[in-house]
């Protein structure tokens, strides 16, 4: 039997939540910002991130309100792949992520340069929808869904923990599913 994280249930569907409207993102034109404690700040085009080394992955989806959607397969491109951890200045410890909308939430460096953490575009071998983070989305699969923002436009990597929306309201800055760490 599948091992399912303290507190949460799987179910078939992949529900839609967000905090912002979902925002009409034209992939020739968008683009990723890397910026703040990194030795060269640069944007990136979406052919550019789609022309790097491509990995899928097999993982669960877990979100805050106790629910889990197993077994998704993504691609995408690992973050480290994009910015590697020699590029960041020594002070960064965390990295604000962006999204097209003024979403943010942070996390660690460590976790950020997992081997599992991606920048995807796709789910289950079709593109990721527009309501779910197309053209790309950062999947964290070891923390809960508001850290795997969707529509990300910035990484930005600074020295301390900035709390982003959830955080902001109570919710706990690392929200790993394993140790249940829901609330700050």
């Amino acid at each position: 039997m599948k091992k399912v994280p303290p507190g949460q249930r799987f179910i078939p569907k992949w529900p839609v939540r967000s905090v912002e409207s979902m925002p009409e993102i034209d992939p020739e034109t968008w683009t990723l910002t890397i910026k703040g404690l990194v030795k060269a700040p640069r944007s990136l085009s979406f052919p550019e991130i789609r022309s790097l080394p491509a990995v899928e992955i097999r993982r669960d989806f877990h979100c805050v309100e106790t629910w889990s959607v197993p077994d998704n397969t993504w691609k995408g491109v690992r973050v480290r792949d994009i910015v590697a951890p020699d590029e960041l200045l020594e002070m960064a410890r965390y990295a604000v992520i962006h999204s097209h909308g003024g979403y943010t939430s942070e996390v660690d460096v460590a976790c950020l340069m997992a081997e599992d953490t991606l920048l995807a575009w796709e789910r289950n071998g079709e593109p990721i929808p527009p309501e779910h983070g197309y053209p790309l989305r950062l999947i964290v699969p070891d923390r809960y869904a508001y850290k795997s923002v969707k529509w990300v436009t910035a990484i930005e990597f600074v020295d301390r923990d900035i709390p982003g929306y959830w955080e902001e309201r109570g919710y706990h800055t690392v929200a790993d599913v394993w140790r249940s760490e829901r609330f700050g």
